[in-house]
């Protein structure tokens, strides 16, 4: 017989039913499959818009706040900028400030991607609002943003 220790299974049923983390990460799949098929007449995926729409700004922003506010890592970000990069919707141009760093500007392209897909964004964004069943979103996005 085994001394290794044993995990009874109602404490995998308990965990399975309480896990915060759990529960986020269904939530967040499940948004980002359905902002991904509404989108896609644009030509965006979910994390693409709000990428493109972090960037319409008065000025370009640096890398690090982008990063910081889509909750990613640099790396990370310089590679979903690529595919954005090559269809011409993003720029990533010196920082005028700081010779080390750089700006991402969104172009004209760009503008025109994301002024297509907003209506969507909405649109999806009012329905799945209206699935919330407490019927309180802003309390949801709140406690989110307070999580994040």
């Amino acid at each position: 017989m085994s001394n290794m220790p044993v995990i009874p299974f109602s404490t995998t049923l308990f965990v399975r039913d309480t896990c915060l983390c759990l529960h986020a990460q269904r939530a967040a799949r499940a948004l980002a499959r359905r902002f991904d098929a509404a989108l896609k007449p644009a030509g965006l995926t979910n994390g693409q818009f709000s990428l493109l729409m972090s960037l319409n700004r008065p000025e370009p922003p640096p890398m690090g706040p982008v990063a910081q506010l889509l909750a990613m890592d640099r790396t990370t970000l310089t590679a979903a900028l690529k595919p954005l990069q090559k269809r011409g919707l993003v720029s990533v141009e010196p920082d005028p400030k700081d010779k080390r760093g750089k700006r991402l500007r969104l172009t004209e392209e760009g503008l025109a991607v994301l002024v297509r897909a907003l209506p969507i964004w909405t649109q999806t964004h009012v329905e799945v609002e209206a699935q919330i069943a407490s019927g309180d979103a802003d309390r949801l996005r709140q406690d989110l943003i307070d999580l994040g």
